[in-house]
């Protein structure tokens, strides 16, 4: 066990406590005992405890009262209540007031011990995203990374575990959606965080351009070459490359990056010196790798040496719980620009920019809100002010694209509502000419018109 977890056993009943302290001691954990509600308040004003076992009926208070106090002294204690078989009721009152979980007596151990683990490993997750969001604040190192929803919780929480590591990642996902902001926060929460943090694009130069810029060259090695050059590699030795649309990388360079990834030596371009560098590797594409292995336009060595961990960031239609949030960042970082104090999206400007489905992504929401902002008449961001893609948006005919990756309900639905709104179109919204079209009721359509929030549209 990496972490010792601290637990308090509250019961009066002592032979109930040296049971349950002595299986968990074996388990390695720091075991407390308190034969009161009382007792256990002081020993968790002393000590720093992580799980309280607490039985319900004590002669002081029961554990409700015991819960309730516990959770004003420290909010992230998990509490779980052990309680007689017939008043299970009494824990579920208790699960209301914040309770992790219940035990019945006898305490089946198996049952406490996967309680345990969902503890610890929810307190886990928790102290790894507080930690590389703290680590990703200082203004210094990175920032930009903007994650609210579970998806990008457990992207976050994926980048600190591998920031540790020497392990080549590879960043995949759409254009736009923040694959180099991800990779400077793996370098920026590694111990190579002193070191440089060298990014590449390899899709912005040519084969020739692309090897003499990743490894160097020396004086006199093609035309143009009057001194010698350091490349990116050099560059970034001790810290991090990252090398952005790997999937362009040409061939001939893929078996010289192969080399470097394996023996981490190389030669500059015109060179014979063999050069030794230590260079922490992370990539990123959205290209199918894959697929470009098959067409042997990608080498398959290369691809498992790039590989060792993968992360898929998912486009920010797939994470909306994320958009109010990376609004109100990026106000922030252009509301600077203008003599306005304070700046608002109306009401239906962001129901717009809540509904749109962001093809060039978290780039693309950026641009929309500096936009707005420049040319806002006002302190009010209205319809009028963004970008004619989104002043002239279409609710209806922006939602009706159906995604691969979507449940099958989810796509069922966008095709409902495809022919729904044709219907409309051929009847010019006129409900009961499409309800009879679709051979559902009017009310029927008026109900999913609703439920869909197209009512007025």
């Amino acid at each position: 066990m990496s972490i010792k977890y601290s637990i308090l056993i509250a019961d009066d009943e002592q032979s109930q406590r040296l049971i349950l302290s002595g299986y968990l001691k074996q388990k390695g954990y720091a075991i407390f005992e308190a034969a009161s509600g009382t007792e256990a308040l002081k020993i968790t004003d002393a000590n720093l405890i992580d799980i309280v076992l607490s039985d319900f009926r004590m002669p002081d208070m029961n554990g409700i009262e015991l819960l309730i106090k516990l959770k004003e002294r420290n909010p992230e204690i998990a509490v779980v209540i052990v309680t007689a078989f017939g008043t299970i009721e009494n824990a579920v009152k208790a699960m209301k007031e914040g309770a992790f979980d219940y035990l019945t007596k006898p305490v089946d151990l198996d049952e406490l011990d996967m309680i345990i683990k969902r503890i610890t490993e929810r307190m886990h997750l928790i102290s790894e995203n507080k930690m590389l969001k703290e680590q990703l604040q200082d203004k210094n190192k990175i920032s930009g990374i903007v994650a609210y929803s579970d998806k990008m919780e457990k992207i976050l929480s994926t980048a600190l575990r591998v920031a540790e590591s020497k392990a080549t990642v590879l960043l995949r996902g759409e254009s736009g959606t923040g694959k180099e902001v991800l990779a400077k926060a793996i370098h920026y929460s590694s111990q190579r965080k002193e070191k440089p943090f060298v990014a590449v694009n390899c899709a912005a130069l040519n084969e020739n351009l692309l090897e003499s810029e990743l490894f160097g060259h020396e004086k006199g090695a093609f035309t143009g070459a009057d001194k010698q050059r350091r490349g990116r590699f050099e560059i970034a030795d001790g810290g991090t490359l990252f090398l952005d649309e790997i999937g362009d990388l040409p061939l001939s360079t893929q078996v010289k990056l192969l080399r470097v990834l394996q023996e981490e030596q190389f030669e500059r371009v015109g060179g014979t010196q063999t050069i030794d560098v230590d260079v922490r590797m992370i990539t990123a594409t959205n290209k199918n790798l894959e697929e470009l292995i098959r067409e042997g336009k990608f080498r398959e060595d290369l691809y498992y040496r790039i590989n060792v961990v993968s992360v898929l960031i998912p486009p920010l239609r797939e994470r909306k719980e994320d958009i109010i949030h990376l609004i109100n960042h990026f106000k922030e970082k252009y509301i600077s620009e203008t003599s306005k104090k304070n700046i608002e999206f109306s009401r239906e400007a962001t129901d717009v920019l809540m509904k749109y489905n962001y093809p060039g992504n978290i780039r693309e929401l950026e641009n929309i809100v500096h936009h707005s902002i420049v040319l806002s008449r006002g302190d009010v961001i209205a319809t009028a002010d963004l970008p004619l893609q989104l002043s002239e948006f279409d609710f209806n005919e922006t939602t009706l694209e159906t995604n691969v990756n979507s449940a099958l309900p989810e796509q069922v639905e966008i095709l409902e509502k495809k022919l729904v709104v044709n219907a409309l179109k051929k009847t010019n919204n006129n409900q009961l000419r499409a309800s009879k079209i679709l051979g559902i009721s009017e009310r029927n359509l008026r109900y999913r018109l609703e439920k869909w929030g197209m009512k007025n549209k």
